[in-house]
């Protein structure tokens, strides 16, 4: 299930496009799929051993478009090992929250996308994840957790500083919000309770089936209680 839109980025084939913070791949995946070319990065070379062998389980099944170029890179977000421009579209999903150093991983990502580039970043959406924060706080106050939370405006701001040209937000994932309530309301380390067992096995089928009247519920929620944030913009012509 993506939180970025792809048509709404204008992905074509052949952009390079970069999954910054890639984890699981999902982003990638897609993008590979619609014949991109795909740098997955991420902080974690066990996440990206994994993304390495589901791509190659995709091309096995002859999922790749003919001469579509991906590649995987383990590197830090303060520090991305690419030249300045070197892509077409970028997507952060689920970063900047873990990071202290926000604006400077805001300028890194700025400076490799070419001017005129896309890019989406997503966060936890503000009033969902301070519910979240309130009910356990093992939820976030982890290594490698959540260490602030981003209202709107401010990571909007904060990119404009960066160079980006803001052009719109979106929400996502609506019925997800719940689910962490859930959890973090029994503490978010035991997810084998009843009702957060029923309620993954929902979210499960809506991944698996995606029936008609699961996306209408999460498409009447998305505005009201979107798990994720997703800001679009794109890289200014005089940006540095």
């Amino acid at each position: 299930m993506l939180t970025v839109d792809f048509d709404r980025l204008g992905l074509a084939p052949g952009d390079r496009l970069l999954d910054m913070g890639c984890g699981g791949g999902r982003h990638a995946f897609a993008a590979i799929r619609r014949g991109a070319t795909v740098i997955a990065f991420d902080y974690s070379e066990g996440e990206l051993k994994d993304v390495r062998g589901v791509i190659g389980a995709m091309d096995e099944a002859g999922e790749i478009p003919a001469g579509t170029e991906w590649g995987t890179v383990n590197g830090d977000a303060l520090n991305l090992p690419f030249a300045d421009g070197s892509f077409d579209v970028i997507v952060a999903s689920e970063v900047l929250e873990h990071l202290w150093a926000t604006e400077w991983a805001m300028s890194e990502l700025v400076r490799v996308l070419r001017p005129g580039g896309r890019i989406a970043v997503t966060v936890p959406t503000e009033f969902p994840e301070r519910i979240c924060w309130k009910l356990d706080r093992n939820y976030h106050d982890v290594p490698g957790g959540h260490v602030r939370i981003f209202k709107r405006k401010d990571l909007q701001e904060r990119l404009t500083r960066a160079g980006v040209v803001v052009n719109g937000y979106d929400h996502q994932h609506g019925l997800h919000s719940p689910y962490w309530w859930i959890r973090c309301a029994g503490g978010v380390n035991n997810p084998d309770r009843f009702l957060a067992r029923r309620y993954h096995d929902l979210l499960v089928k809506q991944i698996t089936d995606d029936p008609a009247w699961l996306a209408a519920i999460d498409r009447v929620l998305n505005p009201v209680i979107g798990k994720s944030l997703i800001v679009y913009g794109e890289r200014a012509a005089g940006a540095a």
